[in-house]
């Protein structure tokens, strides 16, 4: 087991939900430091070979087996329509839970997990733009003099792309 993910277990060894309410974990995504909620996250792994899938939007690399287990994985750099850069040794995976499905998303790095109270937290901005960017965004939250994106996963993946990639894998078994 590497250091990661050995950090990662004390993260998530947490059974009870109380103490995970309100905790993010931190993630670098280009410049901007997002937030996802650390209930949904059950993995932080190292990048590791993704397979090809035929037909899927761009910024679906893959598939992933972790432990037997097919999780289909999104670049979020390209899902924010980001450009692509070369993956590296900070480059890591960070698995989800979204409605019984795993997904897994690759960020820049993950940093730290960050409490922060919901009181310290602001809807998303209401302005002209793109909303498609905008629909991502749960909400501001202020730690100190900084604002965490924090991301609302569950609209980053649409039910119809989990189904749709799920039976593509399905397609090529």
């Amino acid at each position: 087991m590497s250091d990661k993910e050995e950090q990662v277990d004390v993260l998530f060894n947490e059974a009870d939900e109380e103490v995970q309410e309100n905790k993010y974990l931190m993630c670098k995504i280009g410049g901007e430091v997002y937030g996802i909620d650390i209930q949904h996250v059950t993995d932080i792994i190292e990048l590791q070979k993704i397979t090809e899938v035929p037909d899927m939007p761009k910024y679906v690399k893959g598939v992933i087996n972790l432990r037997g287990q097919v999780i289909p994985v999104i670049d979020l750099r390209l899902r924010f329509g980001m450009e692509q850069r070369e993956y590296d040794d900070r480059t890591v995976i960070t698995v989800v839970k979204i409605k019984d499905n795993s997904i897994g998303f690759i960020i820049d790095t993950a940093t730290e997990v960050q409490d922060i109270p919901e009181k310290n937290v602001d809807p998303p901005p209401k302005f002209q733009g793109d909303a498609a960017k905008r629909k991502y965004v749960s909400g501001l939250g202020k730690v100190e003099k900084e604002v965490i994106i924090l991301l609302d996963i569950e609209k980053l993946v649409v039910q119809e792309e989990i189904e749709s990639i799920q039976a593509e894998i399905e397609n090529t078994n």
